[in-house]
This record gives C-alpha cells, sequence and structure tokens, in this order.
C-alpha cells in the first residue's frame, strides 16, 4: 500500500515529471537520472511492474478504482503530468537555450552527470575487482556509444515504432539518454521536433475550433507518426520496467556498476566545448534535410585554449549543475529527517 501524498508532494511529484520529461529530450541526459537522484527510481520501476495481466483483467471487469490503486495510479499520473507538460514548455525553452546558448548549457548538464555519478558511487560500498570489471564495461559501452555516427532520417511507421522502445530507455535506465540513441537511429528530430511541434500546433488550432489541419497531409503523417511513437514508448516503458525489476532484484550491485561505468563513458556526449561536424556534398557544401535544417554528423570536441570570460561561464554553469543534482539529494535527506 502507498503512503498518502501532501499537496505538496504531489505538486513536487509534478515538478520532477517536468524534469524527467526535459532531461529525456536532451541528448546525453537522462531522465532516469532525475528519477534516481529524486529518490523516486524505484516506486516509479515497481509502479510500471504493475502494469501487467493482472491490471488489465481489472480493467476489464470495470474495477476501474482497483485498477488506478494497483497501478500506484496518482503517482504514474502526477509523473506522467509533468512530463506532458515539459514537452509543451521546459522542453521548448530548453530549445531556446541550446539555440542561444549552447556552451552554457552542456556545460550545465556536464556539471549534473558528474553530480548523478557522485550520488550513484556513493552509497555503493565496497568496489571488487567483478564490480570494476562491471564498471569498466559501461564506461567502454558509453564512451563507444558517444563516437558512433548517426544513421538517416526514417519515417517508417514499423521503425518509428521501434524508436518508441529504444527512445523511452532514458527513463527506465540511468546514463542511457534515449534523446541520444535517437539521434544515432537518425529520428531525433522527426519524433522529438517535428511531431511534437505539429501536436502542439494541432492544439492551439482546436482551441479556436480551427480543423483546417485535416488537408495538412504533412501535419495529419506527423500526428500518426507521433501516435505510433507514443505506442512504441509505451510497449517499451512497460516491457523494460519488468525486465530491469528482476535485474533489479537479482544482480543490484552489478547494475549499478555498469549504470554508473556508462553514465561516465557517456561524459563525452555532453562535453560543453565541441565544434558541430556537418555532412558535405561532393562540392564540400553543407547538406540539409528535408525541411531545410543543416545536418549534423557528429562533433568535433576541443580543450579551451585560453581561459577567457565565456569560458570562466562555462565552469561556472559545470559547478551549477553539480549543486542542482546534489541539492535534490539534500532535500531528501531534509524530507526524509522531517517524517522520521
Amino acid at each position: 500500500m502507498y503512503e498518502e501524498r501532501s499537496f505538496g508532494d504531489k505538486l513536487w511529484l509534478v515538478v520532477k515529471g517536468l524534469a524527467m520529461g526535459a532531461a529525456n529530450k536532451v541528448p546525453g541526459v537522462s531522465g532516469g537520472v532525475v528519477a534516481f537522484v529524486a529518490g523516486f527510481y524505484e516506486e516509479f520501476i515497481y509502479s510500471l511492474q504493475k502494469v501487467n495481466r493482472k491490471a488489465l483483467g481489472l480493467l476489464l471487469d470495470g474495477r476501474f478504482k482497483s485498477c488506478f490503486q494497483y497501478i500506484n495510479g496518482r503517482f504514474l499520473g502526477l509523473l506522467i503530468l509533468g512530463m506532458i507538460i515539459s514537452y509543451f514548455s521546459v522542453s521548448k525553452v530548453l530549445d531556446y537555450l541550446l539555440v542561444h546558448y549552447e556552451l552554457f548549457v552542456w556545460s550545465a548538464f556536464f556539471g549534473m552527470i558528474i553530480g548523478s555519478i557522485y550520488y550513484l558511487s556513493k552509497d555503493f560500498g565496497e568496489w571488487n575487482r567483478r564490480y570494476i570489471a562491471w564498471l569498466l564495461m559501461g564506461v567502454i559501452a558509453g564512451v563507444s556509444i558517444s563516437f558512433l555516427e548517426p544513421a538517416k532520417e526514417n519515417s517508417h511507421l514499423l521503425f518509428v515504432f521501434f524508436c518508441g522502445i529504444i527512445g523511452v530507455s532514458g527513463m527506465t535506465l540511468p546514463g542511457l539518454s534515449g534523446s541520444f540513441i535517437l539521434i544515432l537511429l537518425g529520428n531525433y528530430v522527426l519524433l522529438l521536433v517535428d511531431s511534437v511541434n505539429a501536436l502542439y500546433d494541432t492544439i492551439a488550432d482546436l482551441f479556436v475550433a480551427d480543423f483546417s489541419f485535416l488537408s495538412n497531409t504533412e501535419r495529419v503523417e506527423l500526428l500518426k507518426i507521433l501516435a505510433v511513437f507514443a505506442l512504441g514508448s509505451l510497449t517499451g516503458l512497460v516491457s523494460l520496467s519488468h525486465l530491469l525489476g528482476y535485474v533489479l532484484k537479482h544482480y543490484k550491485k552489478t547494475t549499478y556498476a555498469v549504470i554508473i561505468g556508462f553514465i561516465s563513458g557517456s561524459l563525452g556526449v555532453v562535453w560543453p566545448w565541441k565544434e558541430k561536424i556537418y555532412d558535405l556534398n561532393a562540392a564540400g557544401n553543407i547538406q540539409f534535410d528535408a525541411n531545410g535544417r543543416e545536418i549534423i554528423r557528429g562533433y568535433d570536441r576541443y580543450w579551451p585554449s585560453e581561459f577567457s570570460l565565456e569560458t570562466g561561464m562555462a565552469i561556472l554553469f559545470i559547478f551549477v549543475g553539480i549543486i542542482l543534482v546534489l541539492s535534490l539529494d539534500w532535500y531528501q535527506k531534509l524530507r526524509t529527517h522531517k517524517h522520521g
């Protein structure tokens, strides 16, 4: 039985959903890390595991209240509400900041991941050779993924469904960025920018009773793609939670060692000082996709050659990111002490 939450706790849970939603949209950052650091990761996984055959039976029998309580519906509902709000607010702000203040945004995320590594490691316990080996495997996997070359965009619905299953991994696996995986699969812009913007525009049209979008074949196609992506995400969320629940139950410390290693290895993805590598044609000109955007093939990472004001600000934002993550830990301790 889950404890009853106060209004403040419910509001804070929506805010956590906002943070998860924003993190999942940013390449290199994992919403699962937010859940882990904010102290609701295990309840999140356990609640998702309850979306099973028994829950379906309760739903089909018309026992909606029992089904809602069984799957911890209030918790999941508030969290998902925060994620949905995030996609139409916080994530929009992040899109703007990445365009105009890219160095500082990546610096803050770099700091947040460093803070997350510390948070995950501090209560790990004794490190033996076996756990160090798993840690190194996680580091190698994270580094390897960081340097993979992105694929081309693919809007086939079956592939979009597969992207949904893989893309949602960032919510359940701390350190594995679903957005970065979507970049590697070539569908990040299609699924997390174009489709979401199409839904946003459609909702705005519906508010003013404008149904002209129904004759817009491109908009309808994007909405169809988003629906299939959402279905794939739901499938992945439930199936991965069952798999992860089993792994955490039987191989908890081993799993944590791999996660810590993976997060450490993925630091290269969010390294602040980098230049975009564009896809060039035979004439050496930048290639553009069907929507007129420059096609980015990867990043050229470098160390800052001189200490400027911009470099100093970037370093400051790294520390801001670290403090932000650790403050969530401090909040959890304060809350535990208050209720204890």
